[in-house]
């Protein structure tokens, strides 16, 4: 299904066919991305729990790894919360690598030839997006897409963050946000027998008795493999496979590629579930006081596939004219303040435990959580998008007298420890640490925070237990197991 990532040097030649303007700034923009990506992998060699690292020794030179056949691994130490690329070079018994896939490659562990092809698409997808971005303006934009757009270096923490397999230079340049191209999504007409339909689906995009689902082009061309008709124009968001539609509302396609971790199609199950779930978030939103916020899903399809599918939401800009994702904070001068980092840690922590306590646990991570700022910048309040992933006890509503909805599969949970990792570790682990850039600025963000939040069994975990997250190398490193997999991070706060 996927053509093979080109060598470097095939990388670089065909960005000279596409893009010779941006070949000077693409070989420029290497050695930093290299580093961003080492950053990230060696913050997971130095905190998961690969089964081939047997001890981690901490010294005054840097943290040693003690690997199952004897070698050594070294680097400095390592602050789990760091968004800057701290790492410029690792030590495998004594031979340095700078480049991340040469260092995966010469570990030699089980399955990390594939790891390590995915590390250096990362490298060169990195410094391609680094080499096309636009200035930051003073001037905020005015457009949500164009917030997203400003996102460059993809997710914080994971070692593939930017890896596209599958994507050619001209594709990354014709479908990636940070390269801002205006997409033109096809359609593909079904009989709407043949559909499972959610919600409401537009009269605009039916035909007779036919669905018109719409289609990202590249998925249209190397899975569907079939022609599309014309559809609309949109401005593609962070996650790559949703867009913006000229007139507001987002389209989330289904775009069967491995992005970061997962292969983005959109399963049939959420489809079913996912008028359900938006009618179950309104009356969520009704008891948050207005902290938070859930866009609605307008209709979702699909053709019995979850290769063909589409879901329609409202646009998170109805809740205010400045809501962007906390990714996009980064983007801002926002973050370098103390006070403002502690004012939206209050507000981040105060809406995810509350609706934790109710018994709904939100995947709040910096591209489904989004802020809605006031014209000085302040942290008014908090949109959540994507409720497919979202845990929900129904002994935790039960309790509160909240009407269970009628749902089933893997977003129905009573377990505790399973509810709290999938908050605490998007949340706190993901977008406020992110957002604070640094172990101490993230502490301090804390612990200002935390001083009025209700003490529940919850904050209690959060403040006294190790912070868990998401095993992203180790998962990587485990293509045979489904599934989340975890790791202990230190706590913050201890």
């Amino acid at each position: 299904m996927h053509r093979p990532r080109a060598a470097d040097a095939e990388f670089a030649e065909e960005l000279a066919a596409v893009r010779p303007d941006l070949v000077a700034r693409y070989t420029a923009e290497l050695p930093g991305a290299r580093a961003a990506v080492l950053s990230r992998l060696w913050r997971g060699l130095t905190h998961e729990p690969l089964p081939w690292v047997t001890a981690r020794e901490a010294g005054r030179e840097g943290l040693t790894l003690r690997l199952s056949d004897g070698r050594r691994l070294h680097g400095p130490h390592p602050d789990p919360f760091a968004t800057a690329a701290q790492v410029t070079v690792v030590r495998l018994d004594g031979v340095a690598h700078e480049d991340p896939a040469g260092l995966m490659t010469g570990l030699g562990v089980p399955h990390g030839a594939d790891f390590a092809a995915e590390l250096a698409d990362s490298v060169v997808s990195l410094a391609l997006s680094r080499a096309d971005r636009l200035p930051l303006s003073e001037q905020w934009p005015v457009s949500d897409w164009e917030w997203e757009q400003r996102v460059v270096d993809g997710h914080p923490y994971h070692p593939n963050c930017r890896s596209r397999p599958g994507f050619s230079v001209a594709e990354q340049l014709a479908y990636g946000p940070e390269h801002r191209p205006l997409v033109r999504l096809g359609f593909v007409p079904v009989p709407a027998a043949e559909c499972l339909v959610s919600g409401v689906w537009p009269a605009g995009m039916r035909d007779g008795d036919r669905l018109l689902l719409p289609v990202h082009p590249w998925q249209a061309e190397h899975v569907l493999k079939r022609s599309v008709t014309e559809g609309l124009d949109a401005h593609p968001l962070m996650s790559l496979r949703t867009l913006a539609l000229a007139d507001g509302p987002h389209v989330k396609t289904a775009l069967s590629a491995r992005i970061t971790s997962s292969v983005r199609d959109i399963s049939v199950y959420s489809i079913g579930m996912s008028a359900t779930l938006s009618e179950f978030a309104e009356t969520l939103a009704e008891r948050m006081d207005g902290l938070l916020h859930f866009t609605r899903t307008l209709g979702a399809a699909t053709a019995d596939s979850p290769d063909l599918a589409a879901v329609l939401r409202e646009s998170p800009q109805v809740y205010g004219d400045r809501v962007l994702p906390v990714a996009a904070l980064a983007t801002t001068e926002l973050p370098r303040s103390p006070v403002w980092l502690a004012e939206f840690a209050r507000l981040a922590l105060t809406a995810g435990l509350r609706l934790l306590e109710f018994g709904v646990a939100l995947e709040g991570h910096g591209q489904n959580l989004l802020v809605v700022l006031s014209e000085s910048g302040a942290p008014l309040g908090l949109v959540y998008r994507d409720l497919a992933d979202i845990r929900i006890s129904p002994a935790r509503l039960a309790r509160h007298g909240i009407p269970v909805p009628a749902l089933s599969g893997r977003v129905v949970t009573d377990d505790v420890r399973t509810l709290r990792r999938k908050l605490f570790g998007s949340l706190v682990a993901g977008a406020l640490a992110g957002t604070a850039g640094s172990a101490t600025a993230l502490r301090e963000a804390l612990e200002s925070a935390v001083r009025e939040l209700p003490r529940t069994p919850d904050l209690a975990a959060l403040l006294e237990e190790p912070l868990p997250a998401k095993a992203l190398t180790l998962m990587r490193l485990s293509p045979g197991t489904p599934g989340d997999q975890w790791t202990e991070l230190p706590n913050p706060l201890g």
